[in-house]
């Protein structure tokens, strides 16, 4: 039941969750053990303000009591908390940044995968930037300024470029190309829920 905690203070705990992990309990006694069962047990007033997907590792925020998750929840709400992620994709992507701008829903046949949907789609927007180029695959940094679910990985898959070892979406050449989806949230930079302090965390990407 170990946890990396790189910030604790008493209103808000920022975790490292692996990749592999649930952020919050599944459906059955099987899929009990996740982020914030084992926060919990740490701190006992530890509420779930966001969420990873399973297959991604790195930063995550809880809140400590109602007072701050509510805070924090609307920061999020707002797009007031800035979150940067850093990808493996395949291919070369080029120029060095750019945005993609494609709305996004659930493809409610095949859930939980989303799609792109021109007609009925949210808004989503995630900026980009090139960090380094191989021959066969590209490292980048990401800013999802909207926080659809998958917004990364369907984006990122709609303009061609799936994301390393991504078991959801990417093709099988891609997906054999990691042992685990090369999605990581490296750092998390927010508004402290009661003094207003500007709270910076980074975590070192693991690939």
């Amino acid at each position: 039941m170990s946890v990396a905690v790189l910030h604790a203070d008493d209103d808000c705990i920022v975790v490292e969750k692996p990749s592999g992990m649930l952020s919050v309990p599944g459906r059955g006694a099987h899929l009990q053990d996740c982020m914030a069962t084992r926060v919990q047990a740490l701190f006992g007033d530890a509420l779930v303000v966001h969420r990873l997907d399973m297959a991604t590792s790195g930063l995550m925020l809880f809140a400590r009591g109602s007072t701050a998750q509510r805070r924090l929840s609307r920061a999020f709400a707002q797009r007031e908390v800035h979150k940067r992620y850093v990808a493996v994709v395949h291919g070369q992507l080029r120029p060095e940044q750019g945005e993609i701008a494609l709305p996004l829903i659930a493809d409610w046949p095949n859930r939980p995968l989303q799609k792109v949907d021109h007609a009925h789609g949210k808004p989503s927007l995630t900026r980009w930037h090139a960090i380094g180029l191989e021959v066969d695959r590209t490292r980048l940094e990401l800013e999802p300024v909207t926080g659809r679910a998958h917004q990364l990985r369907v984006h990122l898959l709609a303009i061609g470029h799936p994301i390393l070892g991504d078991a959801l979406y990417a093709p099988p050449e891609v997906l054999a190309g990691a042992d685990r989806l090369l999605l990581h949230a490296a750092q998390l930079r927010f508004a402290h829920p009661t003094s207003g302090d500007k709270i910076t965390i980074e975590s070192v990407v693991p690939f």
